[in-house]
């Protein structure tokens, strides 16, 4: 087998680089469309999610097919927050039976990334993206969220990456009880001081204003986690808002100043691809959310107040299954948030490591 590594360029090569993504899943019966929009611009340089990053495409063919994808980033944001020499590996993708193409690769992207001041990288957490499944290989998940085959787990530790960190998703389903619940929870935060505000109903300069300061402030020792900027957060908001999240996404305030944020996106099952006959369960039209409250607000139930008003406006939109999504194995707080909410445990995930 002769495999040729390529970094592509142009617009015409980075756009077969994204859609690679649907051969290599074209085996399931359901799944995610390629985000040409968000990811093709960061490729090109361009938009928000590109600023302050050195980004590096790398790709491996064998007989002139592309068999397996990576991207290199040398994140600036990351690096000065976490002060960590840390680059980060995203958009993986490969065929099956690619071990020597995924290693030559992925030794290319290596050389790179030392090459830029790099001591290690990073798969699977990073740059809008989220770490590989390693149980649940059939169940549709949440859009955000990775729908990887099992063999990519060999064909990266046989590329030289190591198990850094693991996760657990949770699923909730929806019950008259969990409900009432819900609305218990509100209701105490709205007793206790707490407003719980929908992104749609703040001025736009301050619905970015303070979920930025919020996020940040509360993710700012989040393992792994980078600070959104201005514009980044600006891009996601009309992006998912064309998806009702800014309905379903909120900040909590307490007088009047921001202690809690939260992001949630709708399920949205007209945007998967699915096979003939195959049809998207209830159980698999789910929301993404992501959590964040400030220190001194945390322990006062702002957390459940922020994810019951998200949750009781999606039931109320028919959801019959609801995501609390991933969390950190050891972010013990997060999942007790989730208990409380009356999620389980539905699938497990990996980020690996690589020294380089």
């Amino acid at each position: 087998m002769s495999v040729k590594i390529e970094s592509s360029s142009g617009e015409e090569a980075l756009t077969e680089f994204v859609l690679f993504q649907h051969r290599v899943y074209e085996y399931r019966s359901a799944r995610w469309a390629a985000m040409v929009p968000v990811q093709l611009p960061i490729l090109m340089g361009e938009g928000p999610f590109a600023a302050g990053r050195k980004i590096r495409p790398f790709g491996a063919r064998v007989d002139g097919s592309l068999v397996a994808r990576a991207v290199a980033i040398i994140d600036g944001h990351y690096q000065r927050h976490w002060n960590e020499t840390l680059a980060h590996i995203v958009m993986f993708e490969a065929m099956p039976g690619t071990r020597e193409a995924v290693k030559l690769m992925m030794d290319a992207a290596a050389e790179w990334m030392k090459a830029n001041g790099a001591t290690a990288a990073r798969a699977g957490y990073g740059l809008l993206e989220f770490p590989f499944v390693i149980d649940d290989y059939e169940t549709l998940p949440p859009d955000i969220a990775r729908q990887n085959p099992a063999y990519y787990h060999a064909l990266l530790k046989d590329a030289g990456f190591e198990t850094e960190r693991g996760w657990v998703d949770y699923k909730i389903e929806v019950t008259q009880e969990l409900i009432a619940r819900y609305e218990s929870a509100l209701e105490a935060s709205r007793r206790a001081g707490f407003q719980i505000v929908a992104l749609k109903d703040l001025p736009v300069a301050r619905r970015v204003r303070d979920f930025e300061h919020t996020w940040n402030t509360a993710f700012a020792r989040h393992w792994g986690a980078t600070p959104f900027t201005t514009d980044e957060l600006t891009f996601l908001f009309d992006f998912f808002g064309m998806s009702g999240a800014l309905d379903t996404s909120v900040i909590a305030y307490h007088d009047s100043q921001p202690v809690g944020a939260l992001m949630v996106t709708p399920a949205n099952p007209e945007g998967a691809i699915l096979k003939p006959g195959r049809k998207i369960a209830d159980n698999e039209k789910l929301n993404f959310l992501g959590i964040g409250v400030l220190e001194p607000a945390r322990g006062r139930g702002v957390n459940l107040a922020m994810a019951s008003y998200s949750y009781l406006h999606l039931i109320r939109n028919g959801s019959k299954y609801l995501s609390y999504t991933l969390v950190l194995d050891d972010n013990w707080p997060s999942r007790r948030t989730a208990e409380k909410l009356g999620a389980k445990v539905c699938a497990n995930y990996v980020t690996y490591r690589r020294m380089l």
